[in-house]
């Protein structure tokens, strides 16, 4: 029987995000979309703080498991704190999900692995002032979205890793779309190690900020500002063998398919709670602007359109719960549907952000209101870890 009642646990979570989304994120958001120069804006009061107090909450660490020192939440909860999360804004809380990526693969498949349990997921899980950040380097210039062609021996990652006395060499570079590449001190790397095996022959490491690892310049884009994304070079850099979580297999594609598939909701749940920004900021404005006698919001040039976004927002929601569900109820759950359900999400983010920006006319492309903000963060929803028509592709294949 399908219950949408959440639970006393899950509504005192969602009034928490809500509140710290209202008072913390949007205005940090609003702040550091409008900062020049990106490299600064990431070291800036308003970033490094709104992370502490984020971290501070626990928002870091909720779907790493209890006995390291996570909040263990379902995958239903956190869809419900993220998406709350995204109406501040989608920036930082895209910043909390891809600097919990390391530590939860970590936490995951690290089982009898103490020692690294120990030096790299507690004391991510213990921050509170967020000086422990790591991110996911997967994509590489030469491959991009060619990266979902596994069994091709000629597409292979050019980072790769090299058998040396007590662990292995990193060598390579990770492409300026890596999120939290110029901040991170911790670097989940897939490298090469058999390249005859193409993509299939990569493994998965564990890479600390060290010698042998720079961080490059922080990319300066368009929309979702508060989001760090920035190159990796490796020049050598060592790491204990015990630091490879996976070696190179024909399994490749099940793990790569398995942080899609959170991926996408999670990419999911950020548009959700920017379309409902849109929304809350435009009903707000037509109840109030008056034009030819009566509020703009009883004009049906917007009035429909105001309602198409309500649609919106509930069936792309539904659509991301049945997802998080089958994530919750089968193994690694549903990449099919965690496709549909981001797509659809983010198309419909970018559609009806455009259209909140027309029923405020004029005042909607002026920087003293936030929805031209929101049009320009839906864009990239649309292109952010896998671009929607690669993921249709992906879905197509999987029918």
């Amino acid at each position: 029987m399908i219950d949408f009642k959440p639970t006393e646990e899950q509504v005192e979570l969602q009034k928490m995000a809500r509140k710290f989304a209202k008072e913390v994120i949007r205005p940090a958001e609003m702040a550091i979309d409008k900062m020049p120069d990106p490299d600064a804006a990431y070291q800036s009061p308003e970033f490094r703080n709104t992370l502490a107090q984020a971290y501070e909450l626990g928002f870091h660490k909720m779907t790493i498991n209890e006995q390291h020192g996570g909040l263990g939440l379902d995958p239903l909860s956190t869809a419900m704190v993220w998406e709350e999360l995204a109406v501040g804004g989608i920036g930082i809380p895209a910043t909390l999900l891809a600097g919990s990526v390391a530590p939860a693969f970590l936490s995951v498949l690290a089982q009898g692995k103490t020692a690294l349990i120990d030096q790299y997921v507690r004391p991510y899980c213990d921050d509170i002032k967020a000086d422990n950040i790591s991110a996911w380097g997967s994509s590489e210039g030469n491959i991009g979205s060619d990266g979902s062609n596994y069994y091709d021996p000629k597409v292979r990652h050019e980072t790769s890793a090299k058998k040396v006395d007590g662990g292995y060499e990193i060598t390579g570079a990770k492409s300026s779309f890596v999120s939290n590449g110029s901040i991170a001190n911790l670097f989940l790397v897939f490298a090469n190690v058999v390249p005859e095996k193409g993509i299939c022959g990569s493994g998965v490491f564990l890479v600390p900020l060290q010698d042998g690892v720079t961080r490059g310049k922080s990319m300066d884009k368009l929309g979702m500002r508060a989001l760090n994304q920035g190159e990796v070079f490796f020049d050598g850099a060592k790491i204990p063998e015990d630091n490879m979580l996976m070696p190179p297999s024909d399994n490749y594609p099940f793990i790569h398919n398995a942080i899609k598939t959170v991926g996408n909701l999670g990419v999911g749940y950020l548009a959700v709670g920017l379309m409902r920004a849109a929304f809350e900021d435009a009903l707000q404005y037509s109840k109030e602007r008056v034009q030819f006698g009566k509020p703009i919001l009883e004009h049906q040039a917007v009035g429909f359109r105001l309602f198409e976004c309500y649609q919106a927002i509930e069936a792309a929601r539904a659509l991301l719960w049945k997802g998080a569900w089958t994530l919750a109820n089968k193994f690694m759950g549903d990449l099919k549907l965690s496709a549909a359900a981001r797509v659809f999400a983010t198309n419909q983010a970018m559609k009806h952000t455009v259209e909140m920006v027309q029923i405020l006319g004029g005042y909607g492309v002026s920087k003293e209101y936030n929805v031209e903000k929101y049009m320009r963060d839906a864009k990239l929803l649309q292109i952010m870890d896998a671009t929607n028509e690669i993921m249709t592709i992906k879905g197509i294949k999987l029918l």
